[in-house]
């Protein structure tokens, strides 16, 4: 059952990197691209590692990118194997970041290691982009790298992130996109009074009844082709001192749009803001864009993948936009095409988080057909 995918995410994992803490993982991976002819160029931004290891010079550059930090395990009573013990049974590898994303890192550099010792003169450059502040607040990782390589004229032309994004085998699940994420804290305001005297005070909750219940069954838009329909929700309520005699001077509701590109950020504010002056609240709203929604749905980059999946599993891949955000938010706006191919999503931050050992295998060997359908020459078949 041993592998080097394997064995390398069991190294991975038995480092405890909770976000934004690498807990050594790069200096690990950037041992193992060093050997390979990669030039390393760590960057640290504030409190946050990250790694950018870089061979070849010339275009067009092909780039994994991922991240090395984790989510907090909670409870370690309640994991059937230490959280970092990289334990395998059944088959299957257990850890936090098994599945989120340790095995696709692995996988990464043992594709890297195969295809390189196979074509070592191939054109074009090959470059990893490893993040430790990907599950935290994600300010100091891939989006200052990213800004760093814009800064100096340093273009990615393709970029595979390696999140798990499969559901029941590795391979059948693509992302080609991902929807944007906008927050709202809305305050209204009222009048504080006693509830024997309604008259002397003013109810935000009971004036902004009627513009929530328009925010919340009000149709944003349909989708397309490659998008749900644009997802409003309610995440928070918050109004009165907490007493029951007491009629609250102040409502804060938050809410979240996941946003297709049907939307903008700048339509969705005006919209909102529009809506809210239309009732006649006292209002202020503060937002927080996370991402703009992106999407490849051309160039090389997809059927190399789609092309690869096939060839190696046999399957016919599902290209798909859904779940959250991810740091392809911050590589797509350079112009680079974005897919995520990982492993199954099925346990990630869960409990006994964990990864089928077989997959890693097979998804190292997708990644290495990938990196041959795009970066070998004509001549070498």
């Amino acid at each position: 059952m041993s592998s080097t995918t394997l064995e390398l995410t069991r190294q991975l994992i038995q480092r405890p990197s909770v976000t934004p803490d690498d807990q050594g993982c790069q200096a690990l991976l950037g041992d193992r691209l060093a050997a390979l002819g990669f030039h390393l160029e760590p960057m640290r931004f504030g409190s946050v590692d990250n790694l950018w290891a870089r061979r070849g010079t010339t275009g067009p550059l092909f780039c994994f990118a991922g991240h090395t930090d984790v989510v907090p395990t909670g409870p370690e009573g309640r994991w059937r194997h230490p959280p970092f013990g990289a334990v395998v049974e059944g088959g299957r590898l257990y850890g936090r970041g098994a599945a989120d994303m340790k095995g696709g890192i692995a996988a990464f550099v043992t594709a890297c290691e195969r295809f390189l010792a196979e074509h070592p003169h191939h054109p074009g450059s090959i470059a990893l982009l490893i993040t430790s502040d990907e599950e935290g607040v994600a300010v100091d990782g891939t989006v200052k790298v990213v800004e760093a390589l814009e800064a100096r004229g340093e273009k990615i032309d393709w970029c595979l992130i390696g999140e798990p994004s499969c559901v029941e085998q590795v391979g059948d699940g693509v992302k080609n996109g991902r929807r944007g994420s906008l927050t709202g804290l809305l305050k209204v305001q009222g009048v504080q009074g006693h509830v024997a005297y309604p008259h002397l005070a003013d109810n935000p909750v009971h004036r902004a009844l009627a513009a929530l219940k328009e925010l919340a069954e009000r149709v944003w838009d349909e989708g397309n082709a490659y998008f749900p329909p644009t997802s409003f929700q309610f995440t928070n309520l918050h109004a009165g001192t907490g007493a029951t005699n007491v009629i609250p001077g102040e409502l804060e509701v938050m809410f979240n749009f996941r946003f297709s590109t049907e939307q903008t950020d700048p339509g969705l504010r005006e919209q909102v803001e529009t809506l809210l002056r239309r009732h006649g609240l006292d209002f202020t709203l503060e937002w927080s864009l996370s991402g703009h929604p992106f999407l490849t749905d051309s160039g090389e980059l997809l059927p190399a993948t789609v092309a690869a999946i096939r060839a190696v599993t046999g399957l016919e891949t599902d290209v798909n936009t859904r779940g959250g955000t991810s740091d392809g938010r911050f590589i797509a706006p350079t112009g680079a095409q974005v897919l995520e191919l990982g492993v199954l999503n099925a346990s990630i931050h869960k409990v006994d988080e964990w990864v089928e050992v077989a997959h890693l295998d097979t998804l190292s060997a997708i990644y290495q057909r990938i990196l041959e359908n795009l970066l070998t020459a004509p001549t070498e078949g």
